[in-house]
């Protein structure tokens, strides 16, 4: 079957604005009614990865959480707003990020409940919130933006937040690569499977995102449907990418949870080919995910990308220490030092960082990697 997908442009935040062009993208799928029902018990998840504020464009915006919690709320539907944020989320670190971000704001003025996902039930293996039981239906509000492990934060990955913060930490234990990392994030979407995706590429970000390494783009973009492996998928056609490239995207795809060619979708709204940006910046990491596996397995050792603490940004605050799965992070008396041996270049630090101050570096082998990879692109594309 065809994946129904609407874009919409929106080209600012103003309330108003948001609330008609998420209203006219759900009506093109048949209207909030054909997703919650009156009795539902509905969580509206947000991207919420860090105390950050509305304008930094590392958070779902507020005004966006509004608009969908409006149209909610005209169904009946009891409504759960939150999310937990990053892998260093505790109850007080919760309360931070809900008071920047504004969705605090949004829940006392739209007087809806508030939540933290901090309590878990295990499903299949998985420690997973709590209200993923209590709740009939899951709405998910990602925001677009890169991501430096992933390539793209996207539909499916906005699902991780349903993993409380400690049990976040010892998945990226588990996941010492990109590939299985995916596998994992992709193992939560299907165990979560939200009705509707609708995701927040107003402003996006490119470069080295999620966070404070990124670079803000004005995209005016509305994107929403059933199926987050489509809305992954016209991301990364946005991107200037394959959906195969983004690796969550292509192992979903292999479990059949969704569709990710073009044939296969059903478009509404505006053209797709009038939000393609070619020239959309990329996270470094990414050509590490594109070069062929004989060659990356052979240069496995001295080709790696690597977090850096920039001592000049750096305010010693000690989030990246908190946000490390394996403790390479410690505070000294100048500081904050990274131990390497330790490190499984997961970039946790470099997301959660409020201050821009982990850096992305590579070593001298990766820059000779990323021309055997574009050598390599050549003489594919000449074949």
């Amino acid at each position: 079957m065809h994946s129904q997908v609407s874009i919409i442009k929106c080209k600012s935040y103003n309330q108003l604005e948001v609330y008609n062009a998420i209203k006219k993208a759900i009506d093109f799928l048949g209207g909030i009614n054909s997703f919650v029902k009156k009795e539902d018990k509905v969580l509206i998840k947000p991207n919420l990865l860090s105390a950050s504020t509305p304008e930094s464009g590392i958070v779902t915006h507020p005004e966006f959480v509004r608009a969908a919690v409006r149209l909610v709320k005209e169904t009946g539907a009891e409504i759960f707003l939150g999310d937990n944020p990053s892998v260093w989320g505790t109850p007080e670190d919760v309360e931070g990020v809900y008071e920047v971000s504004g969705i605090k704001r949004i829940a006392e003025e739209e007087k809806i409940n508030l939540i933290k996902l901090n309590r878990s039930i295990l499903v299949n293996g998985y420690a997973l919130s709590e209200y993923l039981k209590m709740c009939s239906c899951i709405i998910s509000l990602p925001k677009f933006k890169t991501h430096d492990l992933m390539t793209l934060t996207g539909a499916i990955k906005n699902l991780f937040g349903m993993v409380p913060g400690l049990s976040k930490t010892q998945l990226h234990r588990q996941a010492l690569d990109s590939a299985s990392f995916a596998k994992i994030l992709v193992d939560i979407y299907e165990l979560t499977k939200p009705k509707l995706s609708i995701i927040d590429g107003i402003v996006a970000m490119e470069g080295d995102g999620p966070a404070a390494g990124g670079t803000l783009r004005d995209m005016n973009l509305v994107l929403a449907g059933s199926d987050a492996v489509s809305l992954d998928s016209i991301l990364a056609l946005i991107m200037g990418l394959k959906p195969e490239d983004i690796l969550t995207t292509k192992e979903a795809k292999e479990r059949g949870l969704g569709n990710a060619e073009l044939k296969d979708f059903e478009i509404f709204g505006e053209n797709l080919e009038d939000f393609i940006t070619p020239d959309f910046k990329l996270p470094q990491t990414h050509f590490l995910n594109k070069m062929p596996k004989p060659i990356l397995k052979t240069l496995k050792k001295l080709v790696r990308f690597y977090p850096k603490i920039d001592n000049d940004l750096c305010k010693m605050c000690e989030i990246c220490a908190k946000s490390c799965p394996v403790g390479a992070i410690s505070k000294r008396p100048q500081n904050m030092r990274i131990e390497y041996n330790r490190c499984i270049y997961c970039f946790c630090c470099q997301e959660v960082c409020p201050h821009a101050a982990v850096k992305v570096k590579k070593s001298f082998f990766t820059k000779i990697a990323s021309g055997i990879y574009h050598v390599y692109s050549h003489y594919r594309l000449g074949k």
